[in-house]
């Protein structure tokens, strides 16, 4: 089974209260724009289509200023997710890691402005964090084939397919491996963040077979969640596209899952942070990291090298407190 344990993690996620509410506000603040973007689209379409000449003009423009609208919050959304990075997830990270380690936190929206204290302590630019989360998610694409896959936890012969398959689960369930990492950047008080980086991967590595055991049992339990939110957000999602102009009801599907990625990034994925982060601090408990590991990871990641080129690049900014 798995190694965290769900009622201390509720624990925690109660007591980061303030960031569950901030982070409900800028992902179901996203979801509206959503709506609101998809409609006016959908308006002005209709709008357009009216002018044309023809019959099918309005719906067909309508479809198409829908999905512009659909398309422009994504742009947006996509352009300022460094910055959702550095100040809601990143702060929300140093606040649990303070809790897993059992210091103590201010409450209410106290809490929001220490945390912001503390990354920008650690990263004194938002593009700093970003670049280093990239270069730790680029890691993660070799880290499941390092760790031998599902074969590692399954060696029977005659089943491809299903090691296959079972090896797509992993690679998924590695998802929040740049997020343990920079809890273990934050929880070590790290000025060099780019060679705690490399540790903390290194570190993850040599624990892989217990991370992936309970990443995999956490990644079931969201994806199971998050399944369900979208099926109950369906009748809403239809109702509200079948008020718009335009056939837009069949894009209903599409809404529901916006709806559930906003349930999933503003309640699931706090929970299975913490609890992963609560199993590699105690893995790692005492451990140093492995140099043989060290190498295969240089040898196999390009970002991971250039994780060791910026620390060399950085010697005389800082080290680690």
């Amino acid at each position: 089974m798995w190694d965290f344990d769900i009622g201390r993690t509720l624990a925690i996620m109660a007591r980061t209260w303030p960031f569950i509410v901030f982070r409900m506000i800028v992902y179901f603040g996203i979801t509206v724009a959503y709506i609101f973007a998809t409609g006016a689209g959908a308006g002005i379409g209709y709008g357009v289509g009216h002018i044309a000449s023809d019959p099918d003009g309005p719906t067909s423009f309508a479809l198409w200023g829908g999905i512009a609208g659909f398309g422009l919050v994504s742009v947006v959304v996509y352009w300022i997710r460094e910055y959702i990075l550095y100040i809601v997830k990143a702060g929300h990270i140093a606040v649990m890691v303070h809790l897993i380690d059992g210091r103590d936190v201010p409450g209410g929206q106290n809490q929001i402005a220490y945390a912001r204290g503390v990354v920008s302590e650690r990263f004194a630019e938002a593009n700093v964090l970003f670049v280093l989360d990239q270069l730790i998610k680029g890691v993660i694409r070799v880290l499941t084939g390092l760790l031998g896959g599902v074969a590692a936890f399954l060696p029977i012969p005659g089943l491809d397919t299903l090691v296959r398959f079972l090896n797509t689960v992993i690679r998924l369930s590695l998802t929040y491996v740049d997020e343990i990492i920079l809890g273990y950047n934050i929880r070590l008080g790290s000025n060099a963040p780019f060679e705690t980086a490399r540790q903390g991967i290194v570190l993850y590595a040599q624990n892989g077979k217990t991370m992936v055991k309970n990443a995999v049992w956490l990644a079931l339990f969201m994806w199971i969640l998050a399944f369900l939110v979208f099926l109950v957000m369906l009748a809403p999602a239809a109702a509200i596209l079948y008020a718009m102009p335009g056939e837009l009801a069949g894009w209903s599907f599409v809404l529901a899952i916006v709806f559930a990625w906003a349930v999933k990034a503003a309640l699931i994925e706090p929970f299975a942070i913490a609890a992963l982060m609560s199993v590699y601090f105690k893995a790692i408990e005492g451990q140093v990291p492995n140099p043989e590991w060290d190498r295969r990871l240089s040898d196999a990641s390009k970002q991971f090298r250039e994780l060791k080129d910026r620390t060399l690049g950085a010697v005389g900014m800082g080290s680690v407190a």
